[in-house]
């Protein structure tokens, strides 16, 4: 299955899902394709929020990203991920040049010129006008969208927002139930109140 997954790196949950996602990949045949969904451009974040610093640096780093897409492909694009949520969010590190980080993923420092340049800007819109056009645009982030393969149709959903990878066998259950209630129509919402903040360790054996 492709499966389709819009990151902001800022964003400690979807780090917590996507890693989830990588477990259990391999294990349900999808291929990831890593989607660019700025907060910063959804929010409006403005200067004088706590939040628009590191907002504005991930919206970059989206530039970066897509500078490699354009190059290379999307098959960079998990390893380099992985490299910006390392840096953010196990090692709190909210300024790290570019090119640092493209070396760390084996990718050409020269994509750190996309950082400040907004040229790619309405790439990243379009790619998160597309995930939004499948969920509503009441979300944040991970978005996920697939093709049903009953249907034949696409379709996208907000989350699963969880605070830890959970075990394997647990992680597989979750996708399934995940993936099968997003395929039937009207279906909205399962939410409860989050209780504790994100936690990046290892799942449990």
């Amino acid at each position: 299955m492709q499966l389709d997954f819009w990151i902001d790196p800022a964003c400690p949950w979807c780090w917590v899902t996507s890693r989830w996602i990588t477990d259990i990949a391999p294990h349900r045949d999808l291929e990831v394709t890593w989607r660019p969904i700025s907060l910063k451009v959804k929010n409006d974040t403005q200067p004088d929020s706590p939040w628009y610093e590191v907002s504005s640096y991930t919206h970059n780093l989206l530039r970066v990203m897509e500078s490699v897409r354009a190059a290379e492909g999307d098959g960079p694009l998990g390893r380099l991920y992985s490299v910006y949520g390392e840096h953010i969010h196990h090692q709190r590190d909210h300024d790290q040049p570019a090119a640092t980080l493209l070396e760390e993923a084996g990718l050409p420092p020269s994509h750190a010129a996309a950082f400040d340049d907004d040229s790619w800007d309405p790439v990243i819109r379009a790619a998160m006008d597309e995930g939004l056009a499948l969920t509503g645009t009441d979300v944040g982030t991970p978005l996920m969208a697939f093709t049903d393969a009953d249907s034949g149709r696409r379709v996208g959903f907000f989350g699963p927002v969880i605070s830890r990878r959970p075990p394997l066998a647990q992680a597989l259950k979750l996708w399934d139930a995940v993936s099968a209630a997003a395929t039937v129509d009207g279906f909205w919402e399962l939410k409860r109140t989050r209780t504790e903040d994100p936690d990046f360790s290892p799942p449990a054996s």
